[in-house]
């Protein structure tokens, strides 16, 4: 039964020292996300987060996204995708029927969350961040996990209040993961499947550009890491910065949101090198 987090580490094990991650700030390696994430996931348990849990991730798009997505489903709990445009009102009742129990959150969204939701504890992108991670074990040290783990998106905008779209892991995959390849029905039917795929070809390098609160994004990323790509992200989106990303980090497929339909709704943007 497929899991995330276990797909995730299955990746990193096989290309450990690939560049995976890479924002306007940062690259990571596979080995180094795995390890952030691992230390977030202990500093999320010290703070009191366990399976089931709903852990809320505020921010723009930026490896610590990533990274929190993995912690969180590394300790069987669940992250909720909020939508950084959302106002007290939008937020206020979001907070309140996702259950949340922690929020990572951007710094400039610090002070608006603390205002809806004051006893909720918060690790807020940067220095805090980093000293939590700084004080927590890098080691993969979690339990075994299950395909019947949670995922849940949170739908908005013109469907008016949020609401949380909940899915097995193991549908989810099958879905929008890669788990069933949308063109031949072909069906993975074991992790290992994900390696042999990713082998099969050229490693690729993709760029979401649409806010990774929306599942298009989010799935944009996790299918591709799954077989192995490489990931960009810019924070916030503008034309001549998504061309120049394009050139710059020689993009191979560019995931625009129009298409929603996963990690598959993606466009060639040039032929694979190397």
């Amino acid at each position: 039964m497929f899991n995330i987090a276990d797909l995730f580490e299955q990746a990193v094990d096989a290309w450990g020292d690939r560049e995976y991650l890479i924002d306007e700030n940062v690259r990571r390696t596979f080995n180094d996300v795995e390890g952030r994430a691992n230390q977030l996931a202990h500093h999320l348990a010290a703070s009191g987060v366990g399976p089931g849990d709903h852990v809320g991730i505020y921010a723009l798009n930026r490896a610590e996204w990533v990274e929190t997505l993995w912690a969180v489903f590394k300790l069987r709990a669940v992250w909720i995708n909020i939508n950084y445009r959302y106002v007290e009102d939008e937020l206020s009742y979001l907070f309140d029927n996702a259950d949340l129990v922690h929020l990572v959150v951007e710094p400039e969204f610090a002070a608006r969350a603390a205002s809806v939701a004051p006893s909720l504890g918060t690790t807020v992108i940067g220095d805090d961040y980093e000293a939590a991670l700084a004080a927590q074990s890098a080691e993969r040290d979690f339990g075994p996990r299950s395909g019947d783990d949670r995922y849940i998106l949170f739908t908005g905008g013109t469907t008016g209040m949020p609401k949380g779209v909940v899915w097995r892991h193991e549908d989810v995959v099958n879905a929008l993961g890669g788990g069933i390849d949308i063109l031949s029905g072909t069906r993975l039917t074991a992790d290992a499947d994900f390696i042999a795929k990713g082998e099969a070809g050229f490693p690729l390098t993709v760029f979401p550009i649409a806010p990774l609160m929306h599942g298009a994004s989010q799935w944009g990323v996790m299918g591709q890491t799954f077989v192995g790509n490489k990931v960009v992200l810019r924070s916030q989106f503008d034309p001549a910065g998504v061309w120049s990303t394009i050139d710059a980090e020689d993009v191979n497929l560019l995931d625009d949101h129009r298409r929603r339909h996963g990690p598959t709704a993606s466009r060639r943007t040039r032929r694979p090198t190397g």
